[in-house]
């Protein structure tokens, strides 16, 4: 495995399994590979997270930034 990739919180086989039938991937794989298991997206991943806690968001459920700020509901102002 490479050095920069981010590892996956460990969860039960029944919740890995809940998870792959709502996602429709295996969330350990995906994450470490670095997609997203809401988009499918690669587009720097790991460079697109604001902080730490998205980042470990990420490790836990493997949303990207957008889809985690879709999910929780935050709206991003645009800068002018």
């Amino acid at each position: 495995m490479e050095d920069n990739v981010m590892e996956p919180t460990k969860k039960s086989n029944a919740m890995e399994e809940m998870l792959s039938s709502v996602f429709g991937v295996d969330r350990i794989k995906t994450i470490r590979e670095n997609f997203c298991t809401g988009c499918d997206s690669t587009n720097n991943i790991e460079e697109s997270f604001r902080d730490d806690l998205s980042r470990k968001e990420y490790t836990i459920s493997g949303l990207c930034q957008s889809c985690q700020d879709y999910i929780f509901g935050i709206e991003i102002e645009e800068e002018n």
